[in-house]
């Protein structure tokens, strides 16, 4: 038979083991959205907006998918749709750094937002220029920061190029964008980094933790039909809006003889909700320039080597291999069901 004091003991030792073994759970991860609001970019947003693991500090907007002015009322009335006026809405880059813009709404509908008017926004812009909010607000929080661009990278390079201090102090970035298996574009290049290949490779070479979601996973994570039935039985004006986006999208598809929308940007948004979703190898990748056929191109070293040429009178001699320091994780593998099965919960408010 147990004393009153060894029970008291057992009691007390069961309690502290229960509250060892209780789970604790992570402070939502705080990022900067940085977007140029076309069709997948709205799913991306109100993903991160229902993630409970993420608390979206800020929006900045881009030009890309659609122009800036485009892009800017997009966003508005998308956060004025997810009563959340309390996020700050910035206006950013115009135009790229040396090009001219190339919009696309071929892909995403005349207003971007696959041809659907919201109503008028109830969310007012924020007054900062979104490099600037961008810049603030990493040295508000130093360390906890994460930046998720879906879009070309102009706003990330000019906060850069503006305050290098900022690099040090970002948590991490995960972006969509590139591809080390070819293009969507052209043969060789991803869209958004297309669209800016010098702001590209300011972001690669700025020296933080930055993760490459690009389309060799995005392209292997598609929106079906079977998912778009399951996010139509749930409703409401996130859902409901969110439904006809990937409608348009899965139509539009089809036509080209695909089962399903890839989900660029909302998986860029998973993968910071979530990094086990993928398998993303170091990598270094650098950005091309220049190239006839390769400008804007991902081009990922594998090996984390190259070989050392030294020029011997008329000609070069390897004489050595050098080392390639990675900067960067490049996804290469899904868990594309995984992740299509959260979004949906997430858009449904499940």
């Amino acid at each position: 038979m147990l004393s009153c004091r060894k029970f008291a003991s057992i009691s007390s030792v069961l309690l502290i083991g229960l509250a060892v073994a209780r789970p604790s759970f992570a402070a939502p991860k705080k990022i900067i959205f940085d977007t140029d609001p076309g069709t997948d970019d709205a799913m991306a947003l109100m993903l991160a907006l229902n993630a409970p693991e993420l608390d979206v500090r800020a929006i900045t907007v881009v030009p890309g998918n659609v122009t800036a002015e485009q892009g800017l009322e997009n966003a508005l009335r998308m956060v004025s749709l997810a009563n959340r006026c309390d996020i700050p809405v910035a206006a950013g880059a115009q135009h790229p750094l040396f090009q001219k813009l190339v919009t696309a709404e071929f892909w995403h509908g005349k207003n971007g937002l696959a041809n659907i008017e919201l109503p008028a926004s109830k969310c007012k812009v924020d007054s900062h220029f979104g490099p600037d909010l961008i810049i603030q607000m990493v040295h508000a929080a130093p360390h906890e920061i994460t930046l998720v661009p879906v879009g070309p990278l102009t706003n990330i390079a000019l906060a850069v190029e503006k305050d290098p201090s900022i690099v040090p102090l970002v948590k991490e970035v995960v972006l969509m964008g590139g591809s080390i298996s070819g293009g969507n574009v052209n043969a060789a290049a991803e869209a958004n980094i297309n669209n800016d290949p010098e702001a590209a490779q300011i972001v690669f070479q700025a020296g933080w933790p930055l993760t490459m979601v690009g389309l060799d996973v995005g392209d292997k994570t598609l929106f079906s039909r079977k998912y778009l039935d399951q996010l139509g039985q749930s409703h409401g004006p996130v859902n409901d809006f969110i439904h006809s986006v990937a409608k348009f999208l899965v139509d539009l598809s089809a036509k080209f003889g695909s089962a399903g929308s890839p989900m660029y940007d909302p998986l860029a948004v998973g993968v910071a909700i979530d990094a086990t979703l993928v398998k993303a190898p170091a990598m270094h990748v650098d950005v091309e320039t220049r190239g006839e056929f390769t400008r804007g191109e991902t081009v990922a070293n594998r090996r984390g080597a190259v070989e050392r040429n030294v020029l011997h009178g008329d000609h070069y001699v390897i004489e050595a291999v050098d080392e390639v320091k990675p900067n960067a994780k490049v996804c290469i593998e899904v868990e594309a069901d995984r992740f299509l099965q959260m979004f949906v919960s997430r858009i449904a408010g499940k």
